[in-house]
């Protein structure tokens, strides 16, 4: 049996959580390989509604759950998280949650940072969480980070102390802010040690250890592949490598361990926070996708911007990450529509193009070319099977996959986690 790797084929927000949810119950661990607690996964089990934002989708199924070394991890906010889910009944402990030792913190004053950083832009503002995730991976590059195994030897800690505060004390005296107070820091970082170091195992052994015994492996990506720093709409990104290729280096399993690529996207396309959006509809049209897509940020709670489904950059995202299959989500967002629009390339000036340039002017100048499609009237809505979809819906998901050069494996058609079709089973790869 195949292992699975699942990303975000747009800009975040198509729908992961449900997906992996549905597929963790048949997984035998499910594993975070990269990004913070930036991202957010809405779970709809039965009555129950869990936000997840930092641990594993999985672990709401009492599955074996690791949070990967390409992680940045806040300490209190997992705290804090843990707490929530076990007063929502979830059974956590460190026999089902794991965190990597080689993880980089994310402490007090990467929050101040982001937020100073963001404040100070201006019309250059990246549009982020203010989470400190930015910050403390330019830590981990920078090789100042304190890790998560740092917490057992916190006597140690003086020379990495060292280089931390000269880095960060400059940058806050340019904001005007005092240095960092390294005895308050120790002293939270002596009272959150306690509750951290019980979930802390070489997690790279425990997934070559599953993979040779021949357990199945979830892998669960964070935000989208349009978000990535390299192959993302540079510089409104995030700040780690959000393609397939990551689940490897941020898991220690390696590249033969990813198995199959499911690219989560929704029918249409939202994206949240600034950058460039081709297929924006600021208009009646994106209204009403985003209040019947319930488009609102699962960790910010901001409005998302709404749009046509966008076939190239689709494209490109099952390009540069292999994907295997589409999980297609919310398709029965699109129920009622006359007509629907799919967009098949771009116009700059007086070129064409099928593909997004890297350069962020062009990107903002690049409008839409569409190819309008007859809705339908019926609804999709808890469909389980192609026989339960109007023969429009049909032909759209035929149209998609067509114009990504990629099939369709899942179709979604409610958040509830039975409302799925299933076309082909991404384990049995």
């Amino acid at each position: 049996m195949a292992n699975v790797t699942v990303i975000g084929a747009q800009w975040g927000d198509e729908g992961k959580g449900k997906i992996v949810d549905w597929l963790s119950e048949r997984a035998d661990v499910v594993a975070r390989f990269q990004g913070g607690h930036n991202a957010g996964h809405t779970l709809v089990v039965g009555d129950n509604v869990y936000k997840l934002s930092l641990l594993p989708s999985g672990i709401v199924r009492g599955t074996l759950s690791v949070i990967g070394n390409g992680v940045v991890l806040d300490p209190w906010h997992f705290r804090d998280e843990v707490a929530k889910l076990k007063g929502q009944g979830v059974m956590i402990n460190p026999g089902n949650l794991q965190i990597a030792e080689t993880c980089p913190l994310i402490l007090p004053f990467h929050r101040d940072l982001d937020g100073l950083r963001e404040d100070a832009s201006g019309a250059g503002k990246i549009g982020t969480t203010r989470r400190g995730i930015g910050p403390a991976y330019e830590d981990k590059v920078g090789r100042r980070a304190i890790r998560v195994c740092d917490l057992a030897h916190l006597d140690d800690l003086g020379p990495q102390l060292d280089r931390l505060t000269a880095h960060h004390d400059a940058l806050r005296a340019g904001f005007g802010e005092a240095p960092i107070d390294r005895e308050a820091l120790m002293a939270e970082l002596r009272d959150i040690a306690g509750f951290i170091l019980p979930f802390v195992q070489p997690v790279w052994l425990t997934l070559n250890k599953a993979k040779a015994e021949g357990k199945r492996i979830l892998f669960e990506g964070a935000q989208g592949t349009l978000l990535d720093i390299d192959h993302g709409t540079y510089p409104f990104v995030t700040s780690s490598n959000t393609v397939a290729g990551t689940a490897a280096s941020g898991t220690g399993l390696g590249p033969s361990g990813a198995g199959f690529v499911l690219g989560i996207v929704k029918a249409y396309t939202t994206r949240v926070g600034s950058g460039p959006f081709p297929t924006e509809q600021e208009n009646n049209v994106g209204q009403r996708l985003g209040e019947r897509g319930h488009e609102f940020g699962t960790v910010t709670g901001r409005k998302r911007r709404c749009g046509w489904f966008d076939a190239v950059l689709v494209r490109q995202s099952v390009a540069v990450s292999g994907v295997t299959g589409i999980a297609l989500t919310k398709l029965d967002v699109l129920d009622g529509f006359e007509t629907l629009k799919i967009c098949t390339g771009y116009r700059i000036g007086d070129q064409t193009f099928d593909y997004l340039p890297a350069h962020a002017q062009d990107q903002a100048k690049a409008e839409a070319i569409y190819e309008d499609i007859e809705g339908w009237q019926d609804t999709t809505a808890g469909a389980r099977s192609w026989a339960d979809l109007p023969a429009q819906a049909i032909k759209y998901i035929r149209r998609i996959e067509e114009l990504i050069g990629c099939p369709v494996t899942l179709v979604s058609t409610s958040p509830e986690r039975d409302d799925t079709i299933l076309v082909r089973d991404p384990f049995a790869d």
